[in-house]
């Protein structure tokens, strides 16, 4: 009944714990990472800005006055029969307020809109670059923990090896056909094991803290990291973020090109005038009045047609400069593709070598355990072959996990 209550404890301690996959990992790293808060404030930044450029159409109302004082001022010395002109005061005063109504502009708002956008979509997107640059980093650690938890379990099958080894030695010591020297060797090693153990699970715990840090969860040594399920599928594909980073940078470029354009074209906007002072509008009666003026405007500026050539020729070498990154970006990632792929059949095909050598030495382990129990060879000459299988089972499990790190690479220079 205690056996049977240990097992199922055990088992619902095993069906019971917590699974963590690699995506989980990256989306916690994701959200948690500091650089994600830039994007809010990018898009913030762009807002304002476009908020701000809307109002240029609302009408603009600016508010002047001047007192002045001349030394001379305009007098008619004409004589005219039965009309007297009173000469204007040298003291004279006037408060305006202009109203400016654009009514078109050339599209400078519309462009300077859409600059504004695209400037904020460039810089979103390398954020972006940078964000995939996370998911990297968090897949090396993940795999790290992967690679301990298998080394653990290695362990787990010598120290089940090293203690039958031990039982089977004991009883020969006890029946004085074994030296107790063999048995000791056996114990030796099974210390030398709890010590890898040791340092298997601090190594684990540094990782798991390191995770912790990056993500704001608490993971535990309890805790199952599952192994990533990686699409093999021969898709060459480059669906990357930097190539959005080029496009979105040539669209900028555009939109710049486009603002030379609408900064060159007539600009005509309504405006009404309104003001109090002395003299008026008539400037033959010296007295205060108010008065308006009202009409639209016409404004053509011509100094920018010359130098528009050469703004658009400069636009145009940036959009060249960043097709020659482009290109060169997808040249290097192409080399990139190839020698990865080149090496997962490397390692495909050790693992199946691996394999094979693995089978091998669990049967000379085998014969050598019977042989030890028969007396025939001595705990050294077992001990030898249980390391023997030990290092190709660790050779097989680095190589399996640096098939999966292999995939990750290519899945991460191809882009998801």
């Amino acid at each position: 009944m205690k056996k049977l209550l240990f097992l199922f404890l055990v088992l619902s301690k095993l069906s019971f714990a917590q699974t963590v996959t690699l995506e989980q990992v990256q989306a916690k790293a994701r959200q948690q990472y500091p650089l994600l808060k830039q994007k809010d404030l990018i898009r913030q930044t762009k807002d304002i800005t476009i908020e701000n450029l809307n109002k240029g159409f609302l009408p603009q109302l600016t508010v002047s006055g001047q007192a002045t004082y001349q030394s001379e001022v305009t007098t008619v010395k004409i004589p005219l029969p039965g009309v007297s002109i009173d000469p204007l005061s040298k003291d004279q005063y006037k408060i305006v307020a202009d109203i400016n109504q654009m009514i078109y502009d050339g599209g400078m708002l519309k462009q300077q809109r859409s600059i504004q956008q695209l400037n904020a979509d460039v810089e979103e997107q390398r954020v972006e670059v940078e964000l995939y640059k996370l998911e990297e980093r968090i897949s090396q650690i993940y795999l790290s923990v992967l690679y301990i938890d298998e080394q653990l379990k290695q362990t787990q099958l010598i120290r089940d090896d090293l203690s039958t080894g031990m039982k089977k030695m004991e009883a020969q010591v006890a029946n004085g056909v074994a030296f107790k020297s063999n048995l000791n060797l056996l114990k030796a090693e099974l210390l030398k094991v709890d010590q890898r153990v040791i340092e298997l699970t601090a190594t684990k715990t540094g990782l798991l803290d390191v995770l912790s840090l990056f993500t704001g969860e608490t993971y535990t040594a309890s805790m199952v990291f599952t192994k990533p399920v990686i699409n093999t599928a021969n898709d060459q594909t480059i669906l990357r973020p930097e190539l959005n980073l080029f496009q979105k940078q040539q669209q900028l470029l555009g939109g710049q090109s486009n603002m030379i354009k609408a900064k060159n074209l007539p600009k005509t906007s309504f405006f009404f005038q309104g003001g109090y002072g002395r003299p008026g509008l008539n400037f033959l009666e010296n007295k205060f009045a108010t008065y308006y003026v009202t009409g639209i405007r016409f404004n053509w500026a011509f100094g920018g047609l010359y130098t528009s050539k050469k703004e658009r020729e400069l636009i145009g070498i940036n959009q060249q400069i960043v097709a020659v990154q482009k290109d060169v970006f997808l040249l290097n990632t192409n080399t990139q593709l190839k020698q990865q792929q080149a090496e997962i059949d490397k390692i495909n095909q050790l693992i199946a070598k691996d394999s094979e050598i693995v089978e091998l030495r669990l049967k000379v382990k085998d014969a050598a355990k019977a042989q030890l129990e028969n007396g025939v060879i001595t705990a050294n000459d077992y001990l030898r072959e249980v390391n023997a299988e030990d290092q190709a089972r660790q050779t097989l499990i680095v190589h399996q996990l640096q098939l999966i790190q292999a995939q990750i690479n290519y899945q991460a220079t191809k882009g998801k």
